[in-house]
């Protein structure tokens, strides 16, 4: 049996949740996200906390249990705090800035791009060179992160490009010349 699907969830003040068989709707201050979870495993409600368990001992639902468990968790925290992804970009002339809700990304190329956040995602840039994308679906945040990321991807001589807060690049060393 899955160690992280016997938790509960705690379901913070100011969260709401409604069980419809396998539909999870949870709504907080931060909006709302709805998921149905796979065939498999059993959610309920009891008291100010989440239990899900499988629905039976079969190898696919005990396979599910923890999966099932840690999506309703994100969509629980999502609602209530919030996901925020940090994004640096490195490199002389590389910048970003936020036109309207658009986040326009200068990199080293002879136009610049332009990306729409999709529903429930905002763009923020704080000093030309830091990117913050957040929302309350963690999977959705992650994703926009990592186009963003993918428009510039850090190269090992330099450390030129768009990289993740705290991300390492290898580093290469150049070609040294003849002697």
């Amino acid at each position: 049996m899955s160690r992280i699907g016997k938790a509960p969830i705690p379901v913070p003040g100011g969260v709401t949740v409604t069980l419809n068989g396998l539909d999870v709707k949870v709504k907080g201050p931060k909006g709302e996200l709805n998921r149905t979870l796979p065939d498999g495993v059993t959610i309920a409600q009891d008291g100010s906390a989440l239990v899900v368990s499988p629905a039976n001992g079969s190898r696919r639902s005990r396979e599910r249990h923890g999966l099932c468990r840690t999506l309703v968790a994100n969509m629980v925290e999502g609602v209530s705090k919030g996901y925020t992804r940090k994004l640096e970009i490195v490199g002389v002339g590389y910048r970003a800035a936020v036109q309207g809700k658009k986040l326009v990304v200068s990199a080293g190329y002879s136009h610049q791009v332009e990306m729409l956040p999709p529903d429930g995602v905002t763009f923020a840039v704080d000093g030309n060179t830091t990117v913050l994308i957040s929302g309350a679906d963690k999977e959705v945040v992650g994703n926009e992160a990592a186009k963003v990321r993918a428009i510039r991807p850090p190269e090992p001589y330099k450390g030129k490009g768009i990289k993740y807060e705290g991300e390492r690049i290898l580093r290469k060393a150049g070609k040294t010349g003849k002697k």
